[in-house]
């Protein structure tokens, strides 16, 4: 086996156990593997399909001791209908103006992130997060990222103040959203559900089969949103399936291929 064979080979570690930030009283454990080299961008793929999560220049996911609540889950986008609350409030957001731009932070979008933590994740595991961490957050990614904003739009049909911003990755069968944030005072514009609303236009508009969401956390209230969106597949032990009414556990590690 050469040199050259065994650095295309993913090394996986497992971190120290920690409380878990969804579910009380449980201790979360993550397994993961650092994204580097010439095929980061295709084993990002492979993980991502294996139920992995992409920060910075990481692939993460949940190796929790006695608790398989984690599940990935992902939008089937050609079969997505929206329902006719969905509409409604794709309504609301009618007057939003939506622009990707580049993986680059800015302090307008920082400052906008520190309001949607303070509100909905006080005292969470990024509550602290400064500037240069939310710098790498976006910036430090080695596969292709984009960055969507969305402005409301001002009298004279200009992009006005930043309301929401979502980082996400493009993989060859989808788009995976690795972190949304947004205005916490315009909470009633359910824009977390717009963004991701929004991802699925714009995965059908690539011809994209999905948009991955991540995780979907059996029990944790902040996760029902995203059983909403339907049809929705999630990763069992025989692959991804249909999302019944309580989804299979995720299925252990198996080999990568890249």
């Amino acid at each position: 086996m050469t040199e050259h064979y065994l650095s295309r080979l993913p090394q996986f570690f497992l971190t120290p156990g920690g409380a878990c930030p969804y579910l009380v009283g449980k201790v979360e454990r993550k397994v993961f593997a650092r994204l580097v080299g010439p095929h980061a961008a295709a084993l990002n793929d492979a993980l991502t399909h294996s139920g992995f999560r992409r920060s910075q220049m990481i692939a993460y996911r949940p190796a929790c001791d006695g608790c398989t609540a984690c599940v990935s889950v992902r939008v089937v986008v050609d079969e997505f209908v929206i329902g006719r609350t969905m509409r409604r409030m794709d309504r609301m957001n009618d007057d939003l103006v939506r622009t990707v731009v580049p993986p680059e932070a800015t302090r307008e979008q920082f400052t906008l992130l520190q309001s949607y933590l303070a509100s909905r994740h006080a005292g969470g595991g990024m509550s602290d997060m400064g500037l240069f961490d939310y710098v790498a957050m976006v910036e430090e990614t080695p596969v292709e990222t984009m960055l969507v904003e969305y402005r409301i739009r001002e009298a004279d049909g200009g992009a006005g103040r930043l309301v929401a911003c979502a980082l996400s990755d493009v993989l060859q069968d989808g788009l995976s959203m690795v972190y949304s944030f947004f205005d916490p005072e315009l909470s009633f514009r359910s824009l977390g559900t717009y963004m991701i609303l929004d991802h699925v236009r714009a995965a059908k508009a690539r011809r994209l089969p999905y948009v991955y969401l991540g995780y979907w956390v059996r029990g944790s209230r902040k996760m029902d949103y995203k059983a909403r969106f339907k049809p929705l597949e999630a990763l069992g032990s025989s692959g991804w399936k249909r999302m019944p009414i309580a989804p299979e556990p995720a299925p252990p590690l198996r080999t990568v291929k890249i």
